[in-house]
């Protein structure tokens, strides 16, 4: 190694769960080499296949370094910094000025990340406010259901499951979406634990399984109850537990209607099984449950997740160490006023002068509907809309209506071709940063080890820029600091933070103080009861659902009559639209297609290679068929975050519609029917 070549700690930003740790080696600004960080002890083994693809994706010849400016044919063509932000800040100040500032779009994903991202609220807010987005696309219903039911959204630390001796990975794929979750999964078989998946799909979690249910898409909550059911029936609910920390269980054991053998109606999984699950979850000594966001994309998402939650509660298992409910752990948004999903209310007191705000999940036609004033400016950051939105035909027309859009990007996609100018953004190694994760416990510190290529600018530095051309206030004190003063202004924000210490976090990654192990362990509540809550008064009240856990049919949106169930998961060559441009993913990953039953194929007269129409009243598209004995009868599955220019489009299929709490998403409430494309 070059003796200029220094090492640091650092951490991936993406939306994923395992936030991990890494080391990296760079020197004369550039970063040149990746390995694991042991440090860490939920990501000891390093990064997935896209941590590693880092170096192509800072240093890729594709990627965007220069403001590029629409010309009338369509085309972009290379402007300058300065041109670029005069143009975008008189544009600014003319909307404001003619419609007021809600006729400004600010739309912001979950691409990266940071506690930079503040920044950018900072500047719409000193701007007067904004139209943004309320909901989510990824989590919300089960966030919800969490918080209704245990006050607070938390799990055990990741390497808790190690001490498990019972699993139940429910609808969560986590050697593909959560890798390193496989770590520690696998050492709690080591030790003698028995691991159950429950998945419409044969996923590659699934082939590590020692029992595979595969209940019909959008029923486990029928499963659930049923699991419930026969626990109770066979007096293996935790009764100590229940009597001193459970509100509601009479009713809740009251409402069980659904038998095994009605469940297997429902569900698919014959009553036996069901019975053989209950009674292992049931006798279970340290039952750890854990769920997948792809349950709770269905217009009962959040009842599912109610309902599944109810296992390990009636066993008595949270607040144990081994056991509880593994769906998210916000254990390490310290810096956070108002905690997720409190924060998606469209109406949240905090946000009322600031905002106008449309829903996530009926963007499309939310955007188009807007009046007095109508959106005549778009800031599109950290996010890929025009692919990612359900209904992504009808977002595009609604931001192609919008007179001026700016895109920051790093890459051309289906977003960033809809710009008017396109401002490049920050890689990973560009620029100093705090991340926090909702898997596992760690805060960690992200250092500035790269030098930036063009002109690329990191979005504090964007917004700051802007704001001193409109003649906005800017510094530590405003919350829109400038480049000199960006560290500090990060230092000063960790410092004020109870809990961590700054100086230590820049040295490797921090279980804040607060930290709770096990989750719940102080079995106290932040619920109305002060107890978990089985009977909920505030999912009547807020969501008009059922106060207990329920099983409602998922709705088919008029379209029953078509045959096969939509799913779109998530797959390892990506997350969600980031990575699968890459040449490194390209050559390990098949190209995209869809999935289909042998049944189903033979029925359809399909082998694998043929190509096949998919279609509903929403739509249509084009694809190669795989026939493949991973996907049950009735279903079809395509990967999420796949690019038109590769044959994606796949949300163009999916209904604008919420779940049934927290105002997610309900992408797989979709049915599609195929034929084949002669040949």
């Amino acid at each position: 190694m070059s003796p200029d070549m220094k090492e640091f700690i650092t951490v991936c930003p993406r939306n994923c769960y395992s936030t991990c740790s890494f080391r990296v080696f760079a020197g004369e600004g550039r970063v040149t080499r990746i390995l694991p960080y042991e440090g860490n002890l939920a990501t000891p083994e390093g990064p997935c296949i896209k941590g590693l693809t880092y170096l192509e994706r800072e240093y890729s010849a594709s990627r965007i370094i220069y403001p590029l400016k629409r010309e009338e044919d369509g085309s972009f063509r290379r402007i300058t910094t300065e041109e670029a932000l005069e143009t975008i800040a008189g544009k600014l100040s003319e909307v404001r000025e003619q419609h007021g500032p809600h006729a400004v779009l600010f739309y912001k994903g979950s691409g990266c990340s940071g506690l930079s991202n503040e920044i950018a609220t900072t500047f719409w807010r000193q701007f007067g406010g904004a139209t943004t987005t309320y909901g989510n696309l990824c989590w919300p219903a089960g966030l919800e259901a969490v918080r209704l039911t245990l006050g607070e959204v938390k799990h055990n630390v990741p390497w808790d499951l190690a001490n498990a001796s019972l699993i139940i990975i429910w609808g969560k794929n986590s050697a593909e979406t959560n890798v390193q979750e496989m770590i520690h999964i696998d050492r709690a078989k080591k030790n003698g634990a028995r691991v159950v998946v429950i998945d419409p799909r044969r996923t590659p979690t699934a082939d590590k399984a020692d029992i595979l249910l595969r209940p019909l898409p959008g029923t486990d909550a029928a499963l659930a109850l049923a699991i419930a059911r026969v626990i109770i029936d066979n007096g293996l609910e935790n009764r100590e537990f229940i009597g001193k920390y459970v509100s509601g269980f009479d009713r809740f054991r009251d409402s069980l209607d659904i038998t095994p053998g009605k469940a297997e109606e429902i569900t698919g999984i014959p009553a036996s099984v069901i019975e053989d699950i209950a009674r292992m979850a049931g006798e279970s000594e340290r039952l750890s449950v854990i769920a997948g966001y792809g349950l709770q994309r269905y217009t009962n998402g959040g009842q599912t997740i109610r309902a599944i939650l109810s296992i390990p509660v009636i066993t008595g298992m949270i607040g144990r160490q081994g056991g509880g409910f593994n769906f998210a752990n916000l254990q390490s948004s310290v810096f956070d006023d108002v905690k997720e999903p409190l924060s998606y209310y469209p109406d949240h007191e905090a946000d009322r002068p600031f905002r106008r705000a449309v829903p996530m999940a009926g963007f499309g036609p939310a955007l188009s509907a807007l009046k007095d004033p109508p959106v005549k400016f778009a800031w599109i950051e950290r996010g890929n809309p025009a692919i990612q939105l359900p209904a992504s035909g009808e977002a595009v027309q609604a931001l192609r209506s919008v007179p001026f859009k700016v895109v920051v990007e790093q890459f051309m996609n289906d977003t960033a071709a809809l710009a008017d100018i396109i401002l490049p953004s920050k890689g990973i190694f560009e620029q100093s940063d705090v991340v926090g994760s909702y898997w596992n416990p760690y805060v960690q510190y992200k250092p500035a080890v790269a030098d930036p290529p063009g002109e690329v600018m990191p979005e504090s530095e964007i917004y700051w820029r802007l704001a001193r051309k409109m003649g906005m206030a800017t510094g530590i004190k405003c919350g829109l600091p400038s480049p000199e003063e960006y560290d500090g202004w990060l230092y000063e924000r960790i410092s004020n933070t109870p809990g961590l210490d700054g100086d230590e976090l820049m040295k490797q990654p921090v279980i804040p103080g607060q930290n709770e192990e096990p989750a719940y362990g102080q079995l106290q509540f932040s619920t109305s009861s002060g107890k978990i809550e089985l009977w909920s008064d505030d999912a009547a009240r807020l969501w008009g659902v059922s106060p207990l856990p329920s099983f409602d049919p998922p709705d088919d949106f008029g379209e029953p009559g078509l045959p096969f169930r939509l799913m779109t998961p998530n797959i390892a060559s990506r997350i969600h639209s980031q990575f699968g441009n890459l040449e490194a993913m390209r050559n390990v990953m098949e190209e995209p297609a869809w999935e289909i039953s042998v049944a189903d194929a033979r029925g359809h007269g399909l082998k694998s290679g043929d190509r096949i129409r998919i279609f509903n009243s929403r739509g249509e598209l084009t694809g190669r068929v795989i026939v493949t004995s991973r996907v049950r009868r009735g279903s079809i599955v395509f990967p999420n975050g796949i690019w038109l220019a590769e044959g994606g489009g796949v949300n163009t299929l999916i209904p604008p519609v919420e779940t049934d709490m927290g105002h997610g998403a309900a992408f797989h409430n979709t049915r599609v029917g195929i034929e084949k494309i002669p040949s």
